[in-house]
């Protein structure tokens, strides 16, 4: 950690230099000789993409950025402060710290946290923020979080992982096995110190996949903002034997989206309609979670196939995700095609469908936007159908 990077004058140009096209920054001449001119644009770069993840800290003076890819790779606040209000009590020990987000929204709720991390300039950052953004109960410990907890040798309210891959492949499947710490393996040894784990880990993992690795699995929580997920949360109490939880929340400027079902819940089997008034996309949260059974059950809506994940009502529902009226069901053929879509604009969404969006738009010189909406999907026939929609 290189204190000369809080210099004022320093603090001045990262400052100005956060709205100008960084690779013009990139190559200019280093203002400040006496300091590496790599660890400087890694404060602009880092602090430009805490602006909206991370206000608190980029609002705040004299706070040390880590790498660009370590703010990528943390938590928002806004899930932070989501985590820190599932859970309670005097005292959590976060495994795996890392830039300390979400330890600082734990500080809230508990009156002990404890920060481990293995990367010594990481654990130098954390320490300094801390000390800006004025907490002082949080503990910080460098070293191998297997070792600081045997050695703390006491019991706590909490334990908190964020496993992090060994291949950072992006869009191959992952295994909580193969990421560090190995937390399937580690369970036993975890319960010595806690009754209660919290486990983030990312979108990709397969929750079928999650649940065959974990035990005593209390809940799960698929947490979206703005309809993208961005991490699942997994509650393991010790000696739980009962059924799952599923959890979803999508948050976004103008509400929270909650549905949640019991994952043995699932004897309900959804009823089938063509394309009713009202049409009903889930949102991304709901997607992952598997449960398209429990919303028809829950929301008295029919899908319109098995595998297509579209609802449809005679009456408009308050349903979690978006919602549209329906103006014209077609089958998808050339003819049909010419007459309704080909050549004009419209927003394009596919559910079970054998073309991609990007195939659609070349083929039938479709361009994005405006104010139609159009889905290509299956119906219940196994037909391929369009429909043209006005969102609600």
């Amino acid at each position: 950690m290189n204190q000369d990077l809080l210099n004022i004058e320093v603090q001045k140009f990262i400052n100005e230099s956060l709205e100008i096209n960084f690779s013009k920054i990139a190559l200019l001449k280093n203002p400040f000789p006496e300091i590496s001119w790599t660890d400087i644009l890694t404060q602009i770069a880092s602090k430009a993409k805490a602006k909206t993840k991370l206000p608190t800290w980029f609002n705040t003076d004299a706070i040390l950025y880590p790498s660009k890819l370590s703010i990528e790779q943390t938590s928002s606040e806004k899930t932070a402060n989501y985590k820190a209000n599932l859970i309670s009590g005097e005292s959590i020990i976060d495994l795996t710290g890392g830039f300390g987000v979400d330890d600082y929204y734990f500080s809230k709720i508990f009156s002990r946290v404890v920060h481990c991390e293995l990367k010594k300039d990481l654990h130098e950052i954390v320490k300094h923020n801390l000390s800006s953004l004025s907490v002082k109960n949080i503990e910080c410990f460098l070293g191998d979080s297997s070792t600081i907890i045997k050695e703390i040798n006491s019991k706590f309210d909490w334990i908190y992982i964020d496993p992090s891959r060994r291949n950072d492949a992006k869009g191959k499947v992952f295994l909580l096995k193969d990421c560090l710490p190995d937390v399937p393996s580690n369970l036993d040894f975890y319960f010595n110190f806690t009754d209660n784990i919290l486990i983030k880990t990312a979108p990709l993992l397969d929750i079928s996949a999650g649940l065959s690795e974990l035990k005593n699995v209390r809940e799960i929580h698929i947490v979206a903002i703005n309809n993208e997920v961005k991490e699942l949360l997994w509650i393991l109490q010790k000696d739980f034997k009962e059924s799952c939880k599923i959890k979803t929340i999508n948050i976004s400027k103008e509400n929270e989206e909650l549905f949640e079902f019991n994952l043995n819940d699932n004897t309900y089997l959804s009823l089938f309609s063509e394309p009713k008034k009202y049409l009903y996309e889930p949102n991304s949260a709901i997607l992952k979670s598997g449960g398209f059974n429990n919303v028809a059950k829950f929301y008295k809506v029919e899908k319109l196939q098995q595998h297509s994940h579209l609802y449809t009502s005679d009456q408009e529902i308050d349903f979690p995700g978006r919602k549209f009226i329906v103006n014209k069901v077609f089958e998808y053929n050339k003819t049909n095609m010419k007459h309704h879509l080909a050549n004009s604009k419209a927003n394009i969404t596919t559910r079970n469908f054998s073309e991609t969006v990007e195939e659609i738009r070349k083929k039938w010189k479709i361009k994005d936007g405006g104010d139609l909406y159009s889905f290509f999907t299956t119906d219940k026939s196994n037909h391929k159908i369009v429909l043209i929609c006005q969102k609600i």
